[in-house]
Formats: C-alpha cells, structure tokens, sequence
C-alpha cells in the first residue's frame, strides 16, 4: 500500500496544489494496478500528525510521500531532511503560531529522508519535470509532517524489517493560481501529479539509492 497526503487551501488561497497533485497521482497509481490511498491533511500543527498518524494506522502503508506547497520555488523539491523545530512565519489555519518550539521535546534533532530522493531527482530530469533535491523543508506545517512522519517510521512499534519508507516532496504554485504576466514560478496541476507519480515508480524499483551531485553551496 502506498500513501499520499497533501494539505488543504492556507494563507488565502482557495486552492493547495499538494492536495490536487496527490489526488490525481493516487488515480493515476491506481489505474496502475498499484493499491494507494490520497489523504487530505489540515494545515494546523498537531492536528495535521493527527490525521497522518490515523493514516498510518488505517492504511498501513510500506510508502508514504507528504507533499505541500512551496509557493515560488520554480521546481519540484524532494526534501532531504526534516528538523525538529517550529517556528511559524505565519498562522496556521487554527490560528496557531508557534515559534522555536521542539516537535518532539529531547527527540533527534534531525530525521533523513528514507526516499531514493537522488534517483528520483534522476528520474524526475529524464522526464522532463523540473526538479531539485532540497535541504530545507522550511519550519512551518509541511516540516511539522514531515519530521512527525520520520519520528513515527522510526519509532513505531511495527517499524522493523523491510522499513517504511517515507518522505516529503514539495511543488510550486499551480499555474491558476498565478497571475498571468506576475512571473511567478508554476507548473501544471498534471505535471505536479505526473511528478509525484514518477517518484512513487521509481522509489518502488529502488533499493539502493544514487550517488550523483545535487547539492547546495548556500
């Protein structure tokens, strides 16, 4: 079983690209013949882990990949690693605005993504998808999931051989919700989800990941 989340419309906006992309992905999956499951998450902290945690219980999933939006960034991301800190620029959607809180108090300060996120960078460029390998998933919702997702796989009383492997992807803009002419980076509502679902074929034929240069001097 594979599990896709995205997130639900914040800061104004009426719709949230991650939601859209894991959607649709899950219907092209699924008409794969793979078995995945897309869950909606809130964009509030705790319950957001919440959600993904009743997820991770109900579908028992051996993938997972927690997607959001990244508004202005121009590519596809794939996250490299989750911190254990919140520090909200903005409010949540519950009005939650937390900052330099730990996630988990005394818990590592850093969890890696368990994604082939090098070969899926790989495959992601052969498709043509703008992509890019992150090392910053930010401090507000979407790290919030993903270093719960990370603490959970680690943790998890069920976490034994052969792991969950799980990480977070983030995309851009979709490209209705840019103004025409603004210049602001976006991709297609079918891109993104094409996007999602190479990385899904390609973490599923991976046991080992790439060594090839994607890294960051700043």
């Amino acid at each position: 079983m594979i599990l896709l989340t995205g997130f639900e419309p914040f800061g104004g906006e009426t719709i949230n690209p991650s939601w859209t992309a894991a959607d649709a992905a899950c219907r092209v999956l699924q008409a794969e013949g793979h078995a995945v499951a897309a869950v909606q998450l809130p964009c509030v902290f705790k319950e957001s882990i919440t959600v993904l945690e009743d997820a991770l219980r109900d579908h028992r999933p051996e993938l997972v990949i927690c997607v959001g939006q990244a508004g202005g960034r121009p590519r596809i991301s794939l996250e490299r690693v989750a911190i254990n800190c919140d520090d909200a620029r903005i409010p949540d959607n519950a009005g939650n605005c937390p900052v330099d809180q730990e996630m988990v108090p005394g818990g590592p300060a850093a969890y890696f993504s368990s994604l082939p996120v090098k070969a899926a960078f790989a495959a992601l460029r052969s498709a043509g998808i703008p992509a890019e390998v992150s090392q910053s998933a930010g401090t507000y919702v979407c790290n919030h999931v993903f270093y719960a997702l990370m603490h959970a796989l680690h943790t998890s009383p069920d976490a034994g051989s052969p792991p969950v492997r799980g990480g977070f992807i983030h995309v851009p803009y979709e490209t209705q919700q840019v103004p025409r002419g603004s210049g602001t980076p976006s991709l297609p509502a079918a891109v993104m989800a094409e996007a999602l679902a190479v990385v899904v074929r390609t973490a599923l034929v991976t046991t080992a990941d790439l060594k090839l240069s994607a890294g960051a001097i700043h």
